[in-house]
């Protein structure tokens, strides 16, 4: 991390600090007021946010709350917004000044370059003398790197809890079985395999799309069959990391059957980078497959 004022300039503050967090983190924390209410401002400052709006000419207020109880209320003017690259705002409050702050993605840490620039020389002696705008502005980047490593912390924590979903469907568990092991059923609700057969140790692959076309070839081995009960298979993807595991449990219910599947180990694959991998991406994606295709499938025909 550097602090400095601009060489050749005697109005000026600029921060640089390498945060160890991905860009689309960082920008969030930046840009939601339920992240950016938790630290903001110097050590010991609380904060209280009634308007972000993140586009041009968007306001923002917000009241500092101080150690002292003091209050240092704050309005400023987005002039730019370009998403994971600048945000620029006038802060239209006394004192005033322009802020620039420029993200740029570095692997899976990003570089923020944090820019001041006030009205005027005597204004920037007194804001640094009066408020230590210097060590706040400081301060407040130790402030954002340790927020960070909490709400990595919390998605690691968040993303390694298995998905799981559960539908009961009005059909009997042998229709529901075969559906789910016979490839020529499958393909009308999941995927269009070239070969499955329920047999442990047996090895299939098909592709799926992304959200921006990108094809994935998956790759399973089905690792454990109990017929009419319960079938695991695992589920990686050509190319890149990771290893999780899909398990499909059967229970009937008198004319019905009841199916618990679960998803565990996706937090292994790269979702900090690529939201086709996040746990949303997942859920998102398993309920349609369960509890809409296969749901239509097995009740309507």
């Amino acid at each position: 991390m550097s602090i400095k004022t601009e060489p050749g300039s005697d109005r000026e503050i600029r921060l640089s600090r390498l945060l160890n967090a991905p860009i689309s983190l960082v920008w969030e924390v930046w840009t939601n007021p339920d992240h950016i209410k938790n630290w903001w401002g110097p050590n010991g400052f609380t904060n209280t946010i009634t308007k972000m709006d993140i586009t041009e000419n968007g306001e923002w207020d917000l009241v500092m709350h101080g150690p002292d109880g003091t209050n240092y209320k704050n309005k400023s003017i987005f002039k730019e917004v370009v998403k994971h690259k600048r945000l620029v705002y006038e802060h239209v409050s006394v004192p005033t000044f322009l802020a620039t702050i420029e993200f740029e993605e570095q692997g899976e840490k990003t570089l923020l370059n944090w820019h001041m620039l006030f009205e005027s020389k005597e204004q920037f002696i007194q804001v640094v003398k009066t408020f230590k705008a210097d060590e706040g502005i400081k301060q407040n980047g130790e402030k954002l790197e340790q927020y960070l490593q909490i709400q990595l912390k919390n998605q690691k924590n968040m993303e390694a809890t298995p998905f799981i979903i559960e539908r009961t469907y009005n059909a009997p568990v042998e229709k529901v079985w075969k559906a789910i092991t016979n490839k020529n059923e499958m393909k009308q609700w999941y995927f269009d395999l070239a070969e499955f057969k329920p047999e442990v140790g047996f090895e299939f692959q098909f592709a799926g799309q992304g959200s921006k076309g990108e094809s994935y070839v998956h790759h399973c081995k089905i690792t454990t069959v109990i017929p009419g009960k319960k079938l695991s298979y695992s589920w990686q993807y050509e190319g890149l990391p990771g290893y999780s595991l899909v398990t499909f449990e059967l229970f009937p219910e008198g004319d019905k059957t009841r199916l618990l599947l679960t998803h565990e180990g996706f937090e292994t694959f790269p979702g900090a980078t690529n939201p086709d991998f996040s746990k949303e991406s997942f859920s998102k994606g398993w309920n349609q497959i369960i509890g809409t295709n296969l749901a239509d499938f097995v009740e309507k025909n």
